[in-house]
This record gives C-alpha cells, sequence and structure tokens, in this order.
C-alpha cells in the first residue's frame, strides 16, 4: 500500500509541517517588554500602545496593549526596533496573545515530528535525536539549549530506573515477584497483569512512577516469555501498557508520585502562600488515583483483548530462601528509595541518590559494567525521552505553549470552578504529551492561579487538577517515563500506544473530573 511506503510517509510529514507554516500568523494585540525597568519604550510608543494589566497574571516586565492592532507601529517587530534604537541591549518584546514567527516555526517542526512519532517511518531513535538538530535550525533555540536536554536530571534519572530493572532481574527478585503474584493469578496472564498493574501503580505514589514501571516490565517479561506470547501480539501489547498506564495514573496519589505534582505544590504556595502538604495532596487526590489506575488497565482490556489461551506456568515450589544477592540488591535500592522519598529533607536531585545505588551495586558485585552495557537501551534513556524533554523546552521557549495557553484558559472566565477545572484537565492532558509534565504544570498554573482567583475558585482546586490530570501523557511515547520504559523492550510500536492513549485519555479523565466534583464536594473543598 502507498500509504505504508516509508519515503511516502516523509513526504506527507514534511507537508503537514510546510502546511502549517503557510497558516497566516495571528501577531496579536499584547506584548511584554522585558529589560526596561524605566519604561523608555512606553514613553517613545504612547501613541500605539498603553499599558494593560494582562488580568492580573504576575509579569516579568510590563505588557503593552496595541491601540490600532493590524497597523504596522502595533507590531512586535515595531518594539523590537525601538528598543534597539533606544540602545536597550537587554531588552526582550515577547508575545502575550500573539504567536511569534519562532512558535509558528516550532509548531511547523511539532508537526512534522508528531507524524514521525507516531506512524515511525523512521526508527523512533533517529526521530529523537532529530529534534535537536531541527530546533537548531529552525532557530527556536540555540546549540546549548538544544542538547543539554538529552543528559538533563529526569533522563539519568530514567536510566537509574532501567539499571535497577537490570539488577533485580539478575539478582532474581523480580522472579521472585513474578511468582508470587502467579501463584495469587493462577494461569490466567489477564488476572496476572491485573495483579500486578494494578499493585505496582498504586506503588508508584510512593516510589515514582518511572521506578514502578521499571520494575513492573522487568517482573512480567521472563513469565510473557514463558507463556510464548510474542512482541507485537495483543496479549503482548495489553501486557506491556497496562504497566505503563497504571503506573503514570497512580503518580499522582501523593506528592512524591511524580516531579508534576511537587511543581505544582510550589507554584501554588508561591503565588497564594497556600501550602499543599504530602497528608493534604493525599486526602484530595488519592481516590482519583485508587480509581483511575485499574481503569486504565480496563481500558487497555477492551482495546486490546488479550488471548485468553495463554497461559502462565504453573509454581508449585516454594522459592527458597533469600539469597545474598538478593539481599544486598534490596537492601541498596532500599535506601535509593529512602533518598528519593525524604528529597524534600536533604534537597538531592533524584538522579544523584540514583547513580550512587548504581555504583553501590556495581560495587557489591550485584552488576557488571558489561551487564548495563548488553542490557540498558540507551537510545530509548538518552535519545527518545531526552527529545522529548528537548521538545518541551522549545515549546516553551518559543512562546508557542504561552500563545495556546492564553488563548484557552480565558475562554472559561467565569464560568465557575467545574468548567474551569474540566479546561485545565483537558488541556493538561493534551500539552504534556508534547512538553515534560513538570514543565506543563510550570507554564499553566501560573495563568490559570490568577483566573482562579479572579473567579473566586479556590486556587488548590487547579493545582491539583494540573498536577492530577497530567499523569494522562498516554499519547505519545515521549509523554511521560512510563510509556518511554514500556517502549524501550520492542513489545508494541509507537502508533500502538497512541491508538490505546485516544481511547484511555477522555475516560481517565471524565472519572477524574466525576471523582473529584463528589469527593471535594464532601471535603468542602468546592
Amino acid at each position: 500500500m502507498l500509504l505504508k511506503n516509508k519515503l511516502v510517509q516523509l513526504c506527507i510529514a514534511l507537508g503537514l509541517g510546510l502546511i502549517v507554516m503557510l497558516i497566516p500568523r495571528p501577531e496579536g494585540t499584547k506584548f511584554e517588554i522585558i529589560g526596561d525597568p524605566d519604561k523608555r519604550i512606553l514613553t517613545q510608543v504612547g501613541g500605539d500602545f498603553v499599558i494593560d494589566d494582562n488580568g492580573g497574571q504576575k509579569t516579568k516586565g510590563y505588557v503593552l496593549r496595541a491601540l490600532n492592532p493590524g497597523q504596522p507601529q502595533a507590531t512586535a517587530k515595531h518594539l523590537e526596533e525601538e528598543a534597539v534604537r533606544l540602545g536597550l541591549t537587554d531588552a526582550r518584546v515577547v508575545y502575550v496573545d500573539g504567536l511569534s514567527p519562532t512558535a509558528k516555526r516550532f509548531l511547523a517542526t511539532l508537526a512534522f515530528l508528531l507524524f514521525l512519532f507516531i506512524f515511525e517511518p523512521i526508527p523512533l531513535e533517529i526521530t529523537a535525536i532529530s529534534i535537536g538538530v531541527l530546533l537548531i535550525l529552525t532557530g527556536v533555540t540555540d546549540v546549548k539549549g538544544a542538547w543539554a536536554p538529552y543528559m538533563h536530571p529526569v533522563v539519568v534519572f530514567i536510566m537509574c530506573c532501567l539499571v535497577y530493572a537490570i539488577a533485580l532481574e539478575k539478582a532474581g527478585l523480580t522472579q521472585r515477584l513474578g511468582q508470587a503474584i502467579a501463584r495469587k493469578a493462577g494461569d490466567s496472564v489477564i488476572r496476572f497483569t491485573f495483579l500486578l498493574s494494578v499493585g505496582l501503580g498504586y506503588a508508584s505514589g510512593l516510589f515514582h512512577d518511572a521506578a514502578a514501571a521499571a520494575i513492573g516490565i522487568a517482573t512480567m517479561l521472563p513469565l510473557m516469555r514463558a507463556a510464548g506470547i510474542k512482541p507485537y501480539t495483543k496479549t503482548a501489547k495489553f501486557m506491556m501498557l497496562s504497566v505503563a498506564f497504571a503506573c503514570s495514573a497512580g503518580g499522582m496519589i501523593t506528592l512524591v508520585g511524580g516531579g508534576r505534582n511537587m511543581v505544582s505544590a510550589a507554584f501554588l504556595k508561591e503565588f497564594t502562600g497556600m501550602e499543599l502538604t504530602f497528608f493534604d495532596w493525599m486526602k484530595f487526590a488519592a481516590p482519583a488515583g485508587i480509581i483511575t489506575v485499574p481503569l486504565a488497565v480496563t481500558v487497555l482490556y477492551f482495546v486490546y483483548r488479550p488471548d485468553r489461551s495463554f497461559k502462565l506456568p504453573k509454581f508449585d515450589e516454594k522459592m527458597g530462601p533469600w539469597t545474598a544477592l538478593e539481599k544486598k540488591t534490596t537492601a541498596i535500592l532500599v535506601v535509593a528509595f529512602g533518598m528519593w522519598l525524604t528529597k524534600g529533607a536533604h534537597g538531592l536531585d533524584y538522579s544523584i541518590p540514583g547513580i550512587l545505588a548504581i555504583a553501590a551495586l556495581v560495587i557489591a558485585g550485584v552488576l557488571e559494567w558489561e551487564d548495563i552495557h548488553k542490557h540498558l537501551e540507551w537510545g530509548t534513556v538518552l535519545f527518545i525521552f531526552g527529545g522529548g524533554i528537548s521538545l518541551g523546552l522549545g515549546m516553551d521557549a518559543s512562546g508557542a505553549a504561552r500563545y495556546f495557553a492564553n488563548l484557552f484558559f480565558p475562554l472559561f472566565k467565569g464560568s465557575g470552578w467545574l468548567i474551569m477545572f474540566i479546561g485545565v484537565a483537558v488541556f493538561g492532558a493534551i500539552v504534556t504529551n508534547a512538553m515534560a509534565n513538570v514543565a506543563a504544570a510550570a507554564l499553566i498554573l501560573p495563568i490559570v492561579i490568577p483566573l482562579a482567583q479572579l473567579e473566586g475558585v479556590d486556587p488548590r482546586v487547579l493545582a491539583l487538577c494540573l498536577g492530577m490530570a497530567t499523569s494522562f501523557a498516554l499519547l505519545l511515547v515521549i509523554g511521560c517515563p512510563p510509556n518511554a520504559i514500556a517502549y524501550s523492550y520492542r513489545q508494541f510500536k509507537s502508533s500502538d500506544l497512541t491508538k490505546a492513549g485516544l481511547v484511555a485519555t477522555p475516560v481517565l479523565l471524565t472519572a477524574l473530573i466525576l471523582v473529584c466534583a463528589l469527593w471535594w464536594k464532601l471535603l468542602g473543598l468546592v
């Protein structure tokens, strides 16, 4: 078929990018001036612009609104020319409600890349490493800005989680866990998948969704092989994606389940002085997580209809006592997880104890370098997830994310807390597929918290909403760590994840909205 030809698919991707470039660019009417504390630019353009309060939102500089939109003197270019004429070398003009030329080039690049990510005419690793090249060539960011994210602390953290999975498998702990669950599940592959995915989904609220996904998949794969389940079959897709989706949903349960939660709480405190403690977050968010974790697995069951004829091997004999290798591995990883849980006390980034634990595993004789080199999917860790972070930062730096946020959220002004909650949840769940959920939270909250205050809505509602909704980055492999970790084992295609995500995302968002509306009403939050 012609559409399956790789060259044709590349041409379609390029055509999508060109179409975006041909669409007229909205200039907008508001521009933020940064680096002009004395407002010298305003004194020169007072006849064409007036000061605007930007809806009460915090800004780094001051915002000007054009009096005569559409005129040559009512553009960002005119303001930039005035800054140059005044010798304001540090001054920047940022689009507020318009789309900058840089943002338009970014969106064209994004359209091109999204097609490649979904249909995979070339290996995903090549597409991902090309993100940095394209962002440089289109002028979205500089060389450092494009390549630094490929070794972002989050990338290092995910690498650590995958190495831990290698250690657990080598030590025999995944086999022990798998057999323990298999005894409860009997020979049913479906029951086993539900028990493992839901259990680790709930556990991801305690030791991060990426770590839970890595442990779950390392536990699942040997049993899949023993049952004769081949890669890319419906059963393999159901099993692998169940772990990824369940762990993503479970990350919302506590404050430490994902960086998005902590960023949401931090921005809430910075903007309002209101604090969401560990127990506050759990009180408000846990019921939604408890319901959406098994719901995610159920959705995947109906999407892929796994083959019930596959049977797990029987484990009648009890496993022997713990070996010295298992004990050493467990001790090291317990310390690492403990360091992650107490990050608020010691302040060390997750990547620091993560790398120290890998060093300890090697020193203790649990792992050798050859184990890591041979079994770690470097392409997935460095390229796919690193590329996703680079793309997200480019979206922020270009102004594209800010444009859509400013375009989208004012539509819900005056609509009450529930409509605003739905708007934030939907926008957050969609945009977090193209940028890290931490970045999505950092982008959206400064816009919606002032809107909530103006509308008399408790800001905690939107901070919680965003941290929870960005758990559903289920459309792209680069959307969140569990997706990338699951993909690294080559049991499904990128398009398989997108297919499942298109069904799961609206279902899980609906469940989130209903649960929060009822539970928060009982707690008096709304």
